[in-house]
């Protein structure tokens, strides 16, 4: 009967069934045959509830929104060519740096490439690049900025695993600055293979670019200062995230309207966050389920059987998660993969804090990874062409963003680093 129903819940979930359903009626169904109180689960929420890191979610989601309305995507593309715009492949260059730092500030790959992928392709195919290098650069360049500050998906893995949310940020700038160098470099390379036109560097234009974007460019770097000068937590740098851009975007630039368009885009902003509330709450319940089953400690056990050392745990380990990456949203797979994986990774010595930039990283290139990566099909709509030439565009970036794994993976240095300055 256990099992029927099991099948029964898989099924519904495969026709369209909301993942926090399926989440949680597995959640009940596991306590139920356990002879565990369904209290649990209402338990664990409340705990969610009384956290006071996870305000930062809600609040940096909202300045995300607000990021994402008006012509931030603009301000910011205009200064990185000025900036890059001069080198061999340099717009391949201005789109990777500019939809990484659009994703850091907003948090959502998808918006990003809806939002700079009718710019700067359009720019890209103009200056003889090709279609099909154009396309796969945004569509992978979209979830560049996830190890970035303020990461809404760093700041998750920190709720859920229980690491320093200071740490982690300091933890993902290198593997982020390597993922994103390596293709920078390809498209350079590219740039030079076709002999790409280039416009001299302009100063006046750097000086007009810089002026034009200068409140927006210093976001990231506020919320680092702030946090590691201690004048402020992560869920207060926040709340003062939120107020800087509702100054910029309502006082400054006069792209938003107080009265009519901040209340939309604050109901659509915590649309999201309720939606990720949600899960997180039957996540923490299925949670209680697998502990008091000893699920883990059997995965464990399965595991040292299958492989007997670190190397063959993270080579593993890579595979499954690229393979989560591609069937659910980042989100939820925190919530519902790290306090599987914590233990496991305990066992074979690997840090955390190193743990939660491989996560981040497999997750990342899950959205760009066929048959169902959630940024193909995305990209896909946005610029009006068959998922089969996708898969082809984002190729050669998905082998570079591979590569970097395999770096980010196996060299701990990297992402341990600075975290061990912080000490």
């Amino acid at each position: 009967m256990i099992a029927i129903m099991v099948i029964f819940i898989i099924i519904l979930t495969l026709m369209g069934l909301p993942i926090f359903a399926g989440i949680l009626s597995a959640a009940m169904l596991g306590l139920y045959t356990s002879q565990v109180s369904l209290s649990a689960i209402p338990i664990e929420i409340f705990r969610l509830a009384s956290s006071p890191i996870l305000l930062a979610i809600p609040l940096f989601t909202f300045a995300g929104y607000l990021l994402g309305e008006g012509r931030t995507s603009e301000r910011l593309v205009r200064f990185s060519r000025s900036l890059f715009g001069w080198i061999p492949g340099g717009l391949g260059v201005v789109a990777l740096v500019s939809c990484s730092f659009f994703t850091a500030i907003t948090g959502a790959t998808g918006v990003t490439i809806i939002a700079l992928g009718g710019l700067l392709r359009p720019a890209l195919v103009s200056e003889k690049y090709h279609e099909n290098f154009s396309m796969g650069l945004i569509t992978t360049s979209g979830s560049l900025g996830l190890h970035f500050p303020p990461s809404l998906p760093i700041i998750l893995y920190g709720f859920v695993s229980g690491v320093s949310i200071e740490k982690l940020f300091l933890a993902g700038l290198l593997p982020g600055i390597l993922m994103l160098g390596i293709l920078c470099l390809f498209a350079v390379l590219m740039g030079k293979k076709w002999r790409l036109e280039r416009p001299p560097f302009s100063t006046s234009e750097f000086k007009s670019a810089f002026k034009d974007a200068i409140w927006e460019l210093p976001i990231p770097f506020l919320i680092i200062a702030g946090i590691y000068t201690g004048f402020c937590t992560a869920p207060e740098a926040a709340a003062l995230t939120v107020a800087y851009v509702l100054v910029i975007k309502t006082v400054i630039f006069k792209e938003l309207k107080i009265n009519t368009d901040i209340p939309r885009i604050m109901i659509e902003s915590m649309k999201m966050v309720g939606g990720i509330m949600i899960i997180l709450g039957a996540a923490l319940g299925f949670t209680n389920y697998l502990v008091d089953a000893f699920v883990p400690m059997r995965i464990l056990q399965v595991m040292e059987s299958l492989v007997g050392n670190k190397i063959g745990f993270l080579l593993i380990m890579n595979l499954f998660l690229i393979l989560v990456g591609c069937m659910m949203d980042i989100f939820s797979a925190i919530l519902v993969v790290v306090p599987l994986i914590l233990p496991l990774a305990d066992r074979f010595g690997i840090d955390p804090i190193h743990l939660g930039v491989i996560f981040i990283a497999n997750l990342g290139i899950g959205y760009n990874t066929p048959p169902v990566g959630l940024n193909l099909f995305i990209a896909s709509s946005r610029f009006d062409r068959p998922i089969m030439q996708l898969y082809r565009a984002t190729l050669p970036f998905l082998l570079l963003s591979l590569f970097s794994l395999i770096l980010i993976t196996y060299w701990p240095s990297l992402s341990l680093f600075l975290p061990g300055l912080l000490k």
